[in-house]
């Protein structure tokens, strides 16, 4: 998607357009792309959205939301990598450690809210956030030393909704807990483990397949996505698409 023109892009994405809409500000927003491998592939978890939802309908996307700064007050068994906060704290306007903390954190609760999967190490767990109850329930505490941030992306103006997300990820060895049933909101149905060669050709948003084309090719010098990498960021500037590197 680098350089592609705003009308280009319009038309990609004609079903998130509102005609005639009022300026939006990009919200904070937070994604997980949870890997696991098999043999030599690499398998990333997706679930598709219900066709009820404004934004994005029946797309396959990755689980996460929007940024609650209450997050940023939760209790970690492991705080981020120093090198992963810096990354997460660059770019446009720059984000505070407490709202840095909170994304990361973000993702994580929207990666048990969506997909029953409880990210950390088993161990005592109390917060009076009713949003954090089912890590108590099931004795996790959260951490987000593994996590890694891999890329960065707004949404471009004219969206039935706008979000500055940043895309994480994580393996699935850092599970604490998995959740048979998937998790309390059913945002997301037909959750699936797709190699990343399928999933670039899953029904995905246009930018959700250029991250997973970084991710490859990150995976391909990196494959253990050590701390500190380069962050591809996404933007619209000057009626173009571009991406730089955070």
């Amino acid at each position: 998607m680098d350089g592609i023109s705003k009308t280009e892009l319009d038309r990609l994405e004609a079903r998130e357009l509102v005609k005639n809409a009022a300026p939006l500000r990009p919200r904070d927003a937070a994604t997980l792309i949870l890997l696991d491998r098999n043999g030599d592939d690499v398998l990333v978890l997706m679930g598709r959205r219900h066709m009820k939802h404004a934004f994005m309908p029946g797309k396959f996307v990755f689980p996460g939301g929007r940024t609650d700064p209450a997050d940023s007050r939760i209790k970690v068994a492991d705080e981020l990598h120093p090198d992963e906060e810096i990354k997460l704290r660059a770019g446009t306007g720059g984000v505070s450690i407490a709202r840095a903390r909170a994304i990361a954190l973000s993702a994580v609760r929207e990666t048990y809210e969506e997909a029953g999967l409880l990210i950390g190490r088993q161990g005592t767990f109390q917060t009076t956030k009713a949003d954090w109850q089912g890590f108590a329930t099931h004795g996790v505490e959260p951490s987000l030393a593994s996590l890694r941030f891999i890329a960065r992306a707004i949404t471009p103006p004219g969206r039935v909704r706008r979000f500055d997300t940043r895309f994480l990820s994580a393996w699935r060895s850092d599970v604490a807990v998995e959740l048979p049933d998937g998790g309390p909101t059913n945002e997301l149905e037909e959750l699936v483990w797709l190699p990343l060669a399928d999933a670039v050709e899953a029904d995905i948003p246009a930018i959700t397949k250029s991250v997973l084309g970084d991710l490859r090719q990150r995976l391909e010098v990196d494959p253990t996505l050590k701390p500190g990498g380069d962050v591809p960021f996404y933007r619209m500037f000057n009626q173009r698409f571009r991406r730089d590197i955070l």
